[in-house]
């Protein structure tokens, strides 16, 4: 049994509430919102692990809920629509979001990426050993997180956290994208490819020096993506 809390925010009360009683039976704190008033303040009193955001919502939709969301805290936040348009999915990940998953879902299947994506969100322990890395321009405070470009903090969200981190800590290994989204997201997903090309661009906006000819995340070309130290 698990006892991690979970805010869902769906609109429609058949899906809010079968959700909750099936993850509730599951052993999930369930905090369920119909609206992103509600679900900010949930956010804010209750601090949950992870996030369940339907798109389509009265008021505030999903996307601008996420982005304040994300102001707050940095726990997963999976999408949930209707719509199966490629377009969504990579809004999704460009507001913050971590996954996207099509209604009408499989409960079975809500459930594994609710594991993976909580899975994934704690930096392996691990990867704590040291206190700071540094690479010329970039630095890692493993302790509080903070990701500075020039001695400027930035900010990344969890899954371009991960990554990066996935990277550095395999310094010229290359990684193909299947790979990288098999041990960040860790399940088999429609447009998984489209996924980390998304996030390696955020990446490259946000930590190299010029992100159209990168040097520390290289790409190597018919076979995927390495971190590349500088010399």
């Amino acid at each position: 049994m698990t006892n991690e809390r979970i805010l869902i925010v769906e609109d429609d009360q058949d899906i809010r509430e079968l959700t909750t009683l099936y993850l509730g039976k599951k052993g999930y704190e369930v905090f369920p919102a119909d609206n992103g008033f509600d679900a900010i303040n949930i956010v804010k009193r209750e601090s949950p692990h992870l996030i369940l955001l339907d798109i389509v919502l009265p008021g505030m939709k999903g996307f601008e809920i996420c982005e304040k969301v994300r102001e707050l805290t940095q726990a997963p936040i999976l999408f949930i629509s209707s719509k199966r348009d490629s377009v969504d999915k990579i809004k999704g990940l460009e507001v913050g979001g971590d996954d996207y998953i099509t209604k009408p879902f499989d409960f079975a299947e809500l459930e594994a990426r609710v594991r993976a994506n909580l899975r994934r969100s704690l930096i392996s322990s691990d990867q704590k050993e040291k206190k700071k890395l540094s690479y010329g321009h970039l630095t890692i405070d493993l302790e509080s997180y903070e990701i500075k470009v020039n001695d400027q903090p930035i900010r990344l969200y969890a899954k371009e956290l991960q990554l990066l981190l996935l990277l550095v800590n395999n310094p010229n290994q290359v990684f193909s994208a299947e790979q990288l989204y098999d041990q960040i997201w860790g399940i088999d997903s429609y447009g998984e490819l489209k996924t980390v090309l998304v996030h390696i661009s955020k990446l490259r906006r946000k930590i190299e020096v010029n992100p159209s000819r990168p040097k520390l995340i290289k790409t190597v070309r018919g076979f995927g993506y390495k971190f590349s130290p500088p010399e």
